[in-house]
């Protein structure tokens, strides 16, 4: 649809129907949209590139957003479907699973292969990436700990996140796992850990991968 400067739209934000948390709108010209991704300042070329994926080729009403220190692409949505949408919350649920199954297995492999000053270093770099996109519930150290460590399949323990903290998530670690490993030989032994998923979960993350390009493309 649009690409768009910050001054010519308004952002707010409401709360979420089913989540203590709030979610970013984007407002223009009567419209409002939902965030779909963040991207750094130097990263305008996979910005227009996802968007004009998703309005070429998906046929999504969506906008891109400049803002001076990032880029953001948001997609249309109607406020009242909001929280009425159950798959869309069971596809979250099963969406965070395989995210966190996925830190988990590059957390691991960088200390088995590369020992404990590394993880530590690793474990760090992950604290300021949660911080910068501010992420819900990794507010400490302690708290980004604790999603290394419980079980991803226990729905009663899942950080609530919304798909475009997921996007980001996958893209920043796949960035941190290259910069530990100095190549994309961990990407393969990360995705083993998608075994744990059932076969009908695992199909779901898989095929939301391949509609993603922006992290698609990285973790294959």
């Amino acid at each position: 649809m649009f690409i768009l400067k910050r001054q010519d739209v308004e952002i707010t934000s409401i709360q979420h129907p089913k989540r203590d948390q709030p979610i970013p709108i984007l407002n223009y010209q009567g419209q409002t949209f939902r965030l779909i991704s963040v991207f750094r300042a130097n990263q305008e070329e996979e910005a227009k590139a996802f968007w004009r994926d998703l309005t070429d080729n998906r046929g999504k009403a969506c906008v891109l957003l400049e803002e001076t220190e990032r880029f953001s692409v948001w997609g249309k949505i109607r406020l009242d479907q909001l929280g009425t949408d159950g798959a869309g919350d069971a596809k979250t649920t099963t969406l965070t699973q395989a995210c966190l199954l996925l830190l988990q297995a590059v957390s691991i492999d960088i200390e088995d292969i590369l020992g404990n000053k590394q993880a530590g270093l690793f474990e760090k770099n992950l604290i300021e990436v949660f911080q910068q996109w501010r992420f819900p519930q990794t507010d400490s150290a302690a708290a980004v700990n604790h999603l290394l460590s419980i079980d991803p399949l226990s729905t009663n323990q899942l950080p609530a996140w919304e798909e475009h903290h997921l996007i980001t998530l996958l893209r920043e670690l796949h960035r941190l796992g290259k910069e530990c490993f100095g190549n994309t030989s961990f990407v393969s032994r990360a995705i083993d850990a998608l075994e744990d998923l059932q076969p009908p979960e695992r199909s779901l993350f898989v095929s939301w991968l391949n509609q993603t390009p922006v992290v698609g493309n990285l973790w294959q």
